[in-house]
């Protein structure tokens, strides 16, 4: 007899977070904008596009965005959904061959994709030619062999390698557009935390509504959830918890870590206030368009 639980509880992880839920008023244009040119290439099947058609997560992450800058990070999620969709439930080896596509695609943008090429090749050279670099595809290779060798990670080797396979850091670079903050503001240690917090807080989110598609695929053991319940002995309800009070924790770290920023004077401290309120915002935003597109 199957003792697995009928139904998953997930935990409202976000209502103390204090950034609400904000949407970008030309939303919709930009969207039919960007979107039409993508639909020209059919990547997705009707069950996809449903859930794709109710995309909002750019608009949701940066609501104060100048209209082409929102075009911008359309383009951006479009290409990881593309991405990820052709990449999720491959072997090493046909994850590193469309990798190595969409990574030739962006370091070549006006060359002539070859005849015959997965498509995701002129979706990468078409958004490249738009807009900005995309640095977490390698990571998805290790994904990809992690599958193919049935490796499961340790939970610590785990969050680290999450890290960089959310995606969060290329699409902060839509954050950083018409902002001039020096280097040194972008690389102090309680600003590089602090992205590492939102980082953490978006791929916990993830890991907890995705856990149930997952392992329905074959694919639970990358994902946090799963993880937590091999490594800690906890059935699915305990691990979600788990998993809740890790990110209540993160959230503390980052409201902490706020207190922690330094001074560079007041026109560069208003622009970075600018930048942590729209970082913050990536958290909610992520949660709220996880919710409404019911993209598990």
């Amino acid at each position: 007899m199957d003792a697995r639980p009928k139904m998953i509880y997930l935990p409202d992880t976000m209502v103390n977070w204090f950034w609400p839920r904000t949407i970008i008023p030309h939303y919709e244009d930009m969207k039919a904008e960007a979107d039409a040119s993508l639909r020209d290439f059919k990547p997705l099947s009707p069950k996809l596009r449903e859930a794709f058609d109710k995309l909002r997560q750019s608009a949701l992450a940066y609501p104060n965005a100048p209209r082409e800058h929102l075009r911008s990070g359309c383009d951006l999620m479009n290409l990881f959904f593309i991405v990820d969709e052709y990449t999720d439930m491959e072997n090493e080896a046909v994850t590193k061959e469309r990798v190595d596509i969409v990574l030739d695609a962006l370091h070549n943008p006006h060359k002539i994709r070859p005849e015959g090429e997965c498509i995701i090749g002129e979706i990468a050279r078409q958004f490249w030619a738009r807009a900005i670099q995309s640095a977490s595809l390698p990571s998805q290779l290790v994904e990809a062999l992690d599958r193919e060798q049935g490796r499961r990670r340790s939970l610590d080797d785990y969050l680290k390698l999450r890290c960089a396979t959310v995606g969060l850091k290329p699409s902060l670079t839509i954050l950083e557009m018409g902002m001039e903050l020096p280097d040194e503001v972008f690389y102090h240690p309680v600003i590089m935390d602090l992205a590492d917090c939102i980082t953490e807080l978006i791929f916990i989110d993830n890991d907890m509504m995705s856990y149930n598609k997952e392992q329905a695929a074959g694919n639970g053991f990358h994902n946090l959830i799963s993880i937590i319940m091999l490594e800690l002995d906890l059935d699915s309800g305990s691990a979600m918890a788990w998993a809740a009070h890790y990110h209540a924790e993160v959230q503390k770290r980052f409201i902490d870590g706020l207190a922690k920023v330094p001074s560079w004077g007041p026109s560069v401290d208003v622009l970075v206030k600018e930048y942590l309120n729209e970082e913050a915002n990536w958290a909610r935003a992520n949660h709220s368009w996880s919710y409404e597109s019911q993209r598990s």
